[in-house]
């Protein structure tokens, strides 16, 4: 049972109000899509009853800050912009966020960090829970990252560029995260793209 929402990196996190003129819309309307597919969200069936799954948005194109959903947000069908953190850095090789926001970030946050930090087109970033597409990798060729390697740490970061330089990552625009039960990670230009990737992988799994 992977443990969902235990955040692994150091945090210099600086509780502040929500930014009102934040826009989430679109974000908040795919990330609420995935929640009734139960792609992301919180039950007592899955993983414990812990939260699972979280959605990113870069604050602007060119910057790497990025929005990020709070850590335990899972229950909560809409997120609002109290729900989100803003990553305002981050030191990969010292396993480092800082954030400011009403929540802390989600426990997945360094994995948004160096996508973005990878690809300046990417602007959004969906990390949902699909058993399907995670069974389902191998047979359809999904690029997929080392069953051994953990959620939330350096050494996923490094994986992460590893699928970047040695497969089709970038292409799929999606991933697997081989040693993250039922992890899968989409990313695109806009809220829009991502989760037309993500449903249309979803979709063939079935």
């Amino acid at each position: 049972m992977p443990e969902e929402g235990v955040i692994k990196f150091t945090l210099d996190y600086t509780r502040k109000p929500a930014d009102p003129s934040i826009d989430i819309g679109g974000l908040s309307a795919a990330r609420q899509r995935l929640w009734q597919l139960e792609l992301v969200g919180q039950s007592p069936e899955r993983y414990g009853g812990v939260g699972f799954g979280n959605v990113s948005q870069r604050q602007a194109p060119g910057d790497d800050r990025f929005l990020v959903s709070g850590s335990q947000t899972g229950a909560i069908e809409w997120l609002q912009p109290e729900h989100y953190a803003l990553v305002t850095g981050f030191d990969i090789p010292n396993n480092r966020i800082c954030a400011e926001g009403p929540l802390a970030p989600s426990s997945e946050s360094l994995t948004h960090a160096i996508l973005y930090e990878l690809d300046p087109a990417i602007q959004v970033i969906l990390h949902v829970h699909s058993p399907a597409i995670w069974q389902g990798a191998a047979a359809h060729s999904l690029p997929v990252t080392h069953k051994d390697v953990a959620y939330g740490t350096p050494a996923m970061t490094h994986e992460v560029e590893r699928l970047f330089s040695e497969t089709d990552a970038r292409v799929h625009g999606l991933f697997v995260m081989g040693g993250h039960e039922d992890g899968v990670v989409a990313f695109g230009d806009s809220a829009q793209t991502a989760t037309g990737i993500l449903l249309d992988c979803h979709a063939r799994m079935q």
